[in-house]
């Protein structure tokens, strides 16, 4: 078992030298906090995950849920897990402190969060599904529904889902077939099916609330139609009594990975009798669960990153202990062999990952920097820049971490040789989980059409607008570097030609129709995140720069090194990969388009 999950240096690097999360302590909203608490905070996530969570981490995979008459059991120390989320504050980590919260940064909750998913991502899970769930609510629910179910879910004795998914509807949400009946009372009754419901029962709470997307009868057709309502396991009367409200875990699946949270099969109204409340306007569900949605994307790439993080650091450790060889031209072979990490190539597949981790990672800090600007922003023109440029960023957030993890833990596996596909060591079960989340809220291809279809082109392309003006400043502030300017003029250079490439592909849907403009929208996607990690590592480059010339303590200067290899490295190996892409997607031929399902 590894004995490290997590760089808590490199946390504190984008923390404080490349996003500067103390700068939001100027405004009132952030005013009470300083750089000594978040440093705190941050040492007590890391003091969590290392206590409670990282000890679960294999123990969990290997005892996964059972569903035993009826009723989900799970691990009994996620119990524990959500009693101590709850007390120390960190399902209300960002909550207004008026409300009982902590008003901390996202950049600061979310960087939590990453710990937290690194040491034990199925044991995280069931946390950030409450917390999502009780926003939700609390955003866009009535009073009473805000009074009656929030307070329970932030004191972990309530689980939170969002109940999206049906056995004919899945990504289509056009589909959804669970139907809301009103009553005169303003109850409404639930029927229905739905699947794949992530910690949708189990027996580590009293009761499990679900935000689930119906249909009205009667409403507008397709997603016009689809109200969001609260959908309780148990429906508390009056008196504060809890009574079944008619939803039935009909059962569980059993997974590849991710094995610690339940997925549940539920069926509602099986007996006529499952009430929900609705949860603002009707047939405006859609609108109000994308925001669960959206930062459940962006907990996807998170979580997607940590566990990417977790192989790469069980692969470092390995590499640095394992000798095995010489190098190229030691030809004595009675020399002692070397330690893994000495080769070419080792090296070569440390790098990537190293570089895919912090690159992601860095970007899920600049998604939760622009959250905390919006918070904090008083000019209505700035608000929407920051609003926009989230918007653009979540399908890349929340995709290029999902997919590429899954490569750089699949490096970190062949770093280990035949031992990396052996339990003895944690590679297998990390790959393992890794791979629902490209599944996991919206597939890629979905976040490809988002990303093409419709954040590029909105508002007459003003989301990418904003985002090259942000790429172009880190460009012209490293160009003022002369070890970086050459870093720069490549990031320029890709960036003129993703614009070209957008433009293109803005032409091809006036001329050939959207099914031609969107057929290779998940390679668009793929070309548009590795020049936004590109422009991300760029940004780490800046700040190593500047701490080096500062003359940092001895023992940091190896860090910085690092930073600046993993920067040569991306530009030098990954950003070329553009090239390839370009020319896929400027050429005019639609293989995928034109074949025939018949020729397969």
């Amino acid at each position: 078992m590894a004995t490290r999950f997590v760089d808590e240096r490199n946390v504190d690097f984008l923390l404080y030298e490349v996003f500067d999360v103390t700068s939001l302590t100027r405004y009132d909203y952030f005013g009470q906090h300083n750089r000594k608490m978040f440093e705190m905070v941050v040492k007590e996530a890391v003091k969590l995950a290392k206590n409670l969570l990282f000890p679960l981490f294999e123990e969990m995979d290997r005892k996964p849920p059972e569903l035993v008459g009826g009723e989900v059991r799970v691990h009994p120390a996620i119990k524990k897990i959500l009693k101590e989320f709850a007390e120390g504050g960190w399902l209300t980590s960002t909550v207004p402190i008026d409300q009982d919260g902590e008003q901390l940064p996202a950049m600061v909750a979310d960087l939590c969060e990453f710990i937290f998913a690194s040491a034990n991502y199925s044991a995280n899970a069931y946390a950030g599904l409450t917390r999502g769930a009780a926003h939700l609510i609390e955003s866009f629910g009535s009073q009473e529904l805000n009074e009656t179910f929030v307070p329970r879910m932030r004191q972990g004795r309530w689980q939170g889902t969002m109940a999206l998914t049906e056995p004919e509807a899945g990504s289509s949400l056009t589909d959804v077939a669970t139907t809301a009946e009103p009553l005169e009372n303003g109850h409404y009754l639930i029927k229905g099916q739905k699947i794949f419901i992530s910690a949708g029962d189990h027996d580590a709470v009293e009761n499990v609330v679900h935000l689930m997307l119906a249909k009205i009868p009667g409403g507008p057709a397709g997603v016009k139609g689809i109200s969001l309502f609260v959908v309780p396991k148990y429906r508390p009367e009056a008196d504060g009594t809890l009574v079944a409200n008619d939803v039935a875990t009909s059962g569980i699946y059993h997974k590849l990975g991710y094995r610690g949270c339940p997925i549940a099969q539920l069926s509602m109204g099986d007996k006529n009798d499952c009430h929900g409340w609705l949860v603002g306007e009707a047939h405006q569900g859609l609108k109000y669960m994308f925001q669960m949605m959206n930062e459940a994307r962006i907990g996807v790439g998170m979580g997607a990153t940590a566990m990417a993080g977790g192989a790469y650091h069980a692969a470092l450790e390995y590499t640095r202990t394992r000798t095995q060889g010489r190098k190229p031209g030691q030809k004595d072979p009675a020399s002692p062999p070397v330690a893994i990490i000495e080769h070419a190539d080792v090296k070569r597949m440390l790098l990537f990952q190293k570089s895919v981790v912090e690159g992601s990672l860095s970007l899920l800090t600049q998604c939760s920097k622009y959250v905390d600007l919006m918070k904090v922003t008083q000019e209505a023109g700035e608000r929407k820049k920051y609003h926009l440029l989230l918007e653009i960023l979540t399908p890349v957030a929340k995709s290029y971490p999902s997919e590429t993890g899954i490569l750089a833990i699949s490096q970190g596996l062949q770093c280990l040789g035949g031992s990396g596909f052996c339990d003895d060591y944690p590679l297998e079960q990390y790959y393992r989980d890794c791979r629902i989340h490209p599944i996991h809220e919206g597939t890629t291809g979905i976040q490809g059409m988002d990303l093409l279809g419709r954040k590029v082109m909105m508002q007459q392309g003003k989301a990418f607008a904003f985002y090259t003006e942000q790429l172009r400043q880190t460009i012209g502030e490293a160009g003022k570097s002369k070890a970086l300017e050459g870093f720069a003029a490549q990031l320029e250079d890709a960036v003129g030609r993703l614009e070209q490439v957008t433009r293109h592909q803005a032409g091809v849907a006036q001329s050939q129709g959207a099914e031609a403009f969107l057929a290779d929208a998940t390679l668009y996607l793929e070309y548009f995140g590795i020049v936004t990690i590109a422009w991300q590592w760029l940004a780490q480059g800046v700040a190593a720069q500047n701490a080096l010339e500062k003359s940092p303590k001895k023992k940091d200067k190896g860090f910085y090194a690092g930073k600046m290899f993993a920067l040569r490295y991306f530009f030098a190996y990954e950003l070329p990969k553009t090239e390839g892409l370009e020319k896929r997607l400027m050429a005019d031929d639609r293989p995928t388009v034109e074949m025939q399902p018949d020729y397969f």
